[in-house]
């Protein structure tokens, strides 16, 4: 048992600059719900608890699980809940203050003393989940006929799922604590990837801003900055392939002993989907790639007047598209009336978020590229990260975090134990978010070229959340695999990584050189391997809801609600079987693709 800090939300690469200009007052977070600072006694006095309480626990159930009655074991039970409460509220704070600025050394130092004290004082527990799994299957299935303890077994058949790979009480101590040295690896690459300068326009600037002028109007700019890009990624490759090597390699050891089928069987695990889920997903999004991005692509080279298109042109704006800022304000409200069209129990649990320093926009030198939602607690509240700068797919992107954040407030009430959502589900709130706030803006058009710049971006938006991130996750099946065979060299990992790009991309692209190396600041490969494929499940899984709310709209809020609280406690088909979906059947995810030829049907049309 650890409690990690992790990433909740999806990899943009694509968002814009708005080189300094006036945003209105960026929030920033307001960590004193968690502790007032990081010398709080109240801080000190978790720390010391988070020791007792993980000592007592193992003194009185390490060994007599399999003796417990349903009292002694829901005790047990909650008890566990509460350490995870407060290790979870720690390691939160922690890693929330050096997100905000990853250059620091002495938050850096803050964080891994942390980690390093709460992985010790947790060690005693590792006996909870592997004696659970010694339990022969019908004593274990007649603890749970008690009616207080039956709400919890969707927590424990998780556990339960792992049994087959579960090795000796000693080794599994062991595992645990050598999880710090591979945090360690994961502050490496957070901290060279926010301390990597690049030189833009005369201009030093960070990850987030050089990354963003690949969305300029001036197509000058954007090649430029990928060709910067290219530049610092190719100075430090050496680190990011020792990174991706050793990670790897961690991965296919732990995997060996464990007897894992795949490098992705964990992943899946932990989402509670089944491999041929992810594979009918992926497979239909492969097959489907001619008729999304080769497709839209073409459209798009025709627009920009191209007959090839440089990877510099991918996320370039249209060239009808205003280079208008939206400032934090109009923001906030252009999401926070999409969510109140919807139902209005949706925006009053968004607001807190803008009023209590729930939120934090800004960009500054050393702070976390990209964007997320963390958690927390479910006794707290959660906290979403951005990155604002001011373009039009900034307000998606907040729309988006805004929905995970939501969905984490609903799903507090199933408790520690119960709120956590398997990442296949955790994309269904953000994209639906996201995908309210696109519909009402779209509503609100009456002007064509309008009309066509936010079409084409929902497109653009939705190609980088399915196609491209079934790209990322067979680079990632391809690295995992091809690092059992030995050691990667860069140039391996750069070749890897360019066989699914132009898989992916289609035949309208060419490459420049230094692209291969565009791998290297994907923090996700890193924190969380195979994670991406659950943007593809969200889009898809989102776009088939959102078919049958526009066909079957009453009561589909109060459905999709409970949808939410459900949190972790159902399987993906008992949360899907009220709207009459199944994620098993193959066509479903043919359902969600046909939503986004649709809407390349209409751009096209466009054109006559």
């Amino acid at each position: 048992m650890t409690f990690a800090f992790s990433h909740t939300s999806p990899v943009r690469d694509a968002n814009a600059s708005a080189g300094g200009r006036d945003l209105g007052a960026l929030p920033e977070w307001d960590l004193s719900d968690l502790y007032p600072s990081q010398d709080a006694a109240e801080l000190k006095r978790d720390l010391d608890w988070l020791e007792d309480a993980c000592a007592r626990f193992s003194e009185d159930f390490e060994g007599k699980i399999a003796g417990l009655s349903p009292e002694g074991f829901l005790d047990m039970v909650k008890r566990h809940e509460r350490i995870e409460a407060v290790g979870g509220r720690l390691m939160s704070y922690a890693g929330l203050r050096y997100y905000q600025q990853t250059t620091d050394a002495e938050r850096a130092k803050f964080l891994s003393d942390l980690q390093e004290k709460v992985t010790i004082y947790t060690t005693p527990l590792v006996f909870f989940t592997l004696e659970l799994n010694t339990l022969e299957d019908d004593a274990y299935a007649a603890l749970f006929e008690d009616a207080d303890l039956a709400r919890y077994k969707p927590a424990f058949d998780r556990v339960r799922a792992m049994k087959p790979y579960q090795l000796s009480d000693e080794l599994e101590h062991f595992l645990h604590d050598m999880g710090v040295v591979g945090d360690a690896w994961m502050k490496l690459f957070d901290e060279t990837i926010s301390g990597l300068v690049f030189t833009i326009g005369g201009e030093e600037v960070g990850i987030e801003t050089a990354l963003t002028e690949l969305t300029e109007q001036d197509r000058s700019r954007r090649e430029a900055a990928a060709h910067e890009l290219a530049r610092v990624f190719g100075e430090n490759i050496r680190t990011f392939a020792r990174v991706h090597n050793t990670q790897a390699k961690e991965k296919e050891i732990m995997d060996r002993w464990r007897g894992m089928p795949s490098a992705q069987m964990g992943r899946h695990l932990s989402n509670d989907v089944e491999p041929e889920v992810v594979e009918a997903l992926r497979d239909a999004v492969v097959n489907a790639y001619p008729r999304l991005s080769h497709r839209y692509y073409a459209l798009k080279a025709k627009w920009l007047g191209l007959d090839t298109m440089q990877v510099w042109d991918r996320n370039a704006p249209l060239p009808m598209e205003s280079d208008r800022i939206v400032g934090w304000d109009e923001a906030r409200n252009t999401v926070m009336d999409a969510y109140e069209g919807f139902d209005p129990r949706m925006s009053e649990i968004a607001e807190p978020f803008f009023t209590k320093g729930w939120i934090d926009a800004a960009v500054t030198q050393g702070k976390a590229p990209g964007a997320f939602a963390h958690p927390t607690v479910t006794d707290v509240h959660p906290y979403v990260m951005l990155n604002y700068l001011g373009k039009p797919r900034d307000v998606m992107t907040l729309a988006h975090e805004l929905g995970h954040g939501v969905h984490q407030v609903l799903a507090a009430g199933q408790g520690e134990m119960l709120a956590s959502t398997p990442l296949t589900l955790a994309e269904t709130a953000s994209v639906f978010g996201e995908m309210l706030t696109f519909r009402s803006m779209l509503d609100r058009t009456t002007d064509p070229k309008e009309r066509k710049v936010l079409l084409a971006g929902k497109v653009e938006d939705m190609i980088n959340t399915v196609v491209r991130q079934i790209a990322f996750y067979d680079f990632e099946c391809k690295l995992h695999e091809a690092r059992r065979g030995g050691e990667l060299t860069p140039d391996d990992i750069n070749a890897l990584w360019m066989s699914v790009q132009a898989e992916s991309l289609g035949p309208v692209f060419e490459y420049m050189p230094g692209y291969e190396t565009f791998w290297a600041y994907v923090p996700h490969f890193v924190h969380s391997p195979f994670y991406v494929y659950a943007y593809a499940f969200g889009d898809g899984l989102v776009n088939a809801l959102y078919a049958e709310f526009q066909q079957n709209p009453d009561g589909f809020q109060d459905k999709y609600f409970e949808m939410l609280k459900a949190g972790g406690s159902k399987h993906h088909s008992d949360l899907l079987a009220p709207f009459g979906l199944d994620a098993s059947d193959p066509k479903f995810w043919d359902k969600g693709l046909s939503m986004i030829e649709g809407f390349i049907d209409e751009l096209e049309a466009m054109e006559d």
